[in-house]
């Protein structure tokens, strides 16, 4: 007996499989046009331009443009701001990401627990609301807060006998009260999200855990951790892209001030695009997104083996 499948119905099955492809194109075009534009263009555009001497004054002509190969990348390895804002980005992320994860998922924790079962949709709300305001405003707010003379924090330190510190002017403390700020204001995503995953961890296995004698924290070890992983990994590569690339925060509260000791990559790269260094700032840019992806490629990859 033949199997073959008859021509009109090979040609009738091949429009259909076009047809739906192209029904699926048509409602991915908005993003790919979009991605195209505001994205992948702007990223071949500086990664270009980092291997040319363009300034602002060369928009206008851009014949006059010089290619200067890796002169831009040597440039960056002998600029002393440079470096210091690529340290003060290490530090930014090595600190913040742990003390925002640790806040989120706490936060979940003890959401799901029901300690809070009452005002739950409260604290939800509370805990996520600064995620979602604009980061001018609370990065404004904040820089009230820690005023020196008639900040709130400095205030409160005054009433149990503590002289505050300058918290923005000094060296010491500007970028921790910057890394506090972020970590105040991100941990409300990273609780959403745990929130959301804990709620799918079947209770049997609690069940389970403690009849075999396991108290909260063997529970919340061998139980909450392993369900959470893949969330967990989620939340870091997120917060770790975010965090890399930290901006509004040292540009509204200190313009990267004192001397240096808030200055982020991307805040050196845009004072570089402002005074119309633009192969130097693309360099920047080049090697600022290299990092990137290349750290968010190896924690999925060692997400994922663990």
């Amino acid at each position: 007996m033949s199997l073959a499948v008859p021509a009109h119905r090979a040609r009738a099955a091949v429009r259909f499989a076009v047809r739906r492809s192209w029904i699926g194109w048509m409602f991915i075009l908005p993003f790919v046009v979009l991605f195209a534009v505001f994205y992948l263009g702007p990223l071949l555009v500086g990664i270009g331009m980092s291997f040319t001497d363009m300034r602002s004054t060369d928009v206008a002509d851009p014949l006059a443009v010089d290619v200067v190969g890796v002169d831009n990348y040597l440039r960056l390895m002998n600029d002393g701001a440079m470096r210091r804002a690529a340290v003060n980005t290490v530090v930014f992320v090595v600190t913040a990401l742990p003390l925002t994860i640790g806040l989120g998922l706490a936060a979940a924790v003890l959401l799901n627990s029901g300690i809070a079962r009452l005002p739950a949709a409260f604290f939800r709300l509370g805990y996520y609301l600064p995620n979602i305001t604009s980061i001018i405003g609370i990065a404004v707010a904040w820089k009230f807060l820690l005023e020196p003379e008639a900040g709130l924090v400095n205030r409160l330190l005054e009433l149990v006998g503590i002289q505050g510190p300058n918290w923005l002017q000094s060296e010491s403390t500007a970028l921790p009260s910057i890394i506090v700020m972020t970590a105040w204001r991100s941990f409300g995503f990273n609780m959403v999200v745990l929130l959301a995953a804990l709620q799918t961890i079947p209770k049997e296995l609690y069940e389970a855990a403690e009849v075999d004698g396991a108290g909260r924290w063997a529970r919340f070890r061998s139980v909450t951790v392993p369900a959470l992983r893949p969330v967990l990994l989620f939340c870091t590569v997120y917060s770790s892209v975010g965090f890399m690339q930290f901006l509004e925060e040292p540009l509204v509260m200190t313009r990267g001030g004192p001397l240096n000791s808030t200055l982020s990559a991307s805040l050196a790269i845009f004072n570089q695009f402002g005074v119309g260094n633009y192969g130097y700032a693309g360099a920047a840019s080049t090697v600022l997104f290299t990092v990137i992806v290349a750290l968010a490629v190896l924690q999925l990859r060692l997400g994922r083996r663990r």
